[in-house]
């Protein structure tokens, strides 16, 4: 498992923003059960980086907290089987690891959902990762079904590593 974080901000955070990533992506794909050695990139921005981004990659011209960018079609959220039939574009052929997908996460609004909701930027920031992670996985929010399949993976996994909002 490989991920790296990029830095467009000069925002930064009490916590090691490249180990909780680890920490959460290990989580998640183990959930998951992503049978291949992973890859994911982290680009921390500010607001006007991340809605930017949003305005060219989704032509919606407004601020948000995270992209997300999955780089592996599903036919089905989670199931990693048809990953070989686009071995070209999925797997990094230096390292043969699957090239997940990327994330952006917009680090001033991770301190503003912190403190409207009353629990830790760790806390924030790995809910942000973990709900990333999932659409790097193929799962949406798009219908009430698909959200609350969403909802449930993401509280799981960070209960399972003890990131609750009971953390200030």
């Amino acid at each position: 498992m490989t991920s790296y974080v990029e830095r467009e901000t000069e925002q930064t955070f009490s916590f090691s923003e490249k180990e909780l990533l680890d920490l959460v992506m290990a989580a998640v794909l183990d959930s998951e059960n992503c049978p291949y050695e992973a890859t994911v990139n982290l680009l921390l921005t500010d607001a006007a980086g991340i809605r930017a981004y949003n305005k060219e990659y989704r032509n919606i011209d407004s601020e948000t907290d995270v992209l997300s960018f999955p780089n592996l079609e599903f036919e089905t959220p989670g199931d990693f089987s048809g990953a070989e039939e686009q071995e070209a574009d999925c797997f990094d052929p230096d390292s043969g690891e699957l090239v997940l997908g990327d994330i952006i996460l917009n680090a001033a609004r991770v301190k503003e959902q912190a403190e409207t909701y009353g629990h830790s930027e760790r806390r924030e920031f790995a809910f942000l990762l973990a709900h990333s992670m999932y659409h790097l996985c193929g799962y949406d929010h798009m219908e009430a079904e698909e959200a609350a399949v969403m909802e449930e993976k993401q509280e799981r996994v960070l209960q399972e590593l003890q990131i609750t909002r009971d953390e200030r």
